[in-house]
């Protein structure tokens, strides 16, 4: 079975193309954030979400995670985001849910000819034997104007939209800042894995790069 590892920066683009990878050759595919998110929803939801809470809950959710229900949620909202973040960082949930990503790909191996997952430790922690490995960036105002369009907010004057991408930007570079910095998996590019800067391309034009890697044209 292939293993391809995409990881990367917050609206980068590297959901969009292993999902997009995904479709086009078959393969089965993980966005590992959605673990993090549903802990994270899951914790706002009980009202365990204080920091004297978090250690004490979190891990028995994890524990519980279902992959089948990530995609039947709702777990991209930010407050959702800010907490995942936050809770990544603890070394004992990462074990857990490390356990249960490696446990998604040994249970693909059998049905699909190959997997996908990203996310931010998949080159160096997760897959880290992983045929391909791709790591995704682009600049951060780049990113957040991305994440501005996604909100599709269309009403907003334009000193208004200034402000909301400068928060943007603000909350990026803070996300940006914890993961790559955190002691326990890092959010740092696998020393093999293909860096690939987005800034200035589209989506369509990162997926030909990618497939002109993998099929070594």
């Amino acid at each position: 079975m292939m293993k391809i590892a995409i990881d990367g920066t917050a609206a980068s683009g590297k959901g969009t193309l292993a999902r997009k990878l995904a479709d086009k050759y078959g393969f089965v595919h993980l966005d590992t954030g959605l673990l993090y998110r549903k802990v994270a929803k899951e914790l706002i939801k009980q009202n365990k979400n204080s920091s004297e809470s978090l250690k004490e809950y979190d891990y028995e959710i994890a524990k519980d995670l279902d992959f089948l229900e990530l995609r039947k949620e709702d777990l991209r909202t930010e407050e959702i985001a800010k907490l995942a973040s936050l809770i990544a960082t603890q070394s004992k949930l990462r074990e857990i849910l490390d356990l249960k990503q490696k446990q998604f790909v040994d249970e693909s191996k059998n049905k699909f000819s190959g997997c996908i997952l990203d996310g931010r430790d998949i080159g160096t922690k997760i897959l880290p034997n992983a045929d391909f490995k791709f790591f995704i960036d682009a600049s951060v105002e780049i990113r957040a104007k991305r994440r501005l369009l996604e909100k599709n907010i269309s009403f907003l004057h334009e000193n208004d939209e200034k402000c909301m991408l400068q928060s943007l930007i603000k909350e990026m570079k803070a996300r940006d800042s914890l993961d790559s910095t955190r002691v326990v998996a890092p959010l740092v590019p696998a020393k093999d894995a293909h860096f690939i800067d987005t800034s200035l391309i589209s989506a369509d034009e990162l997926l030909l790069k990618v497939v002109k890697i993998i099929e070594g044209k």
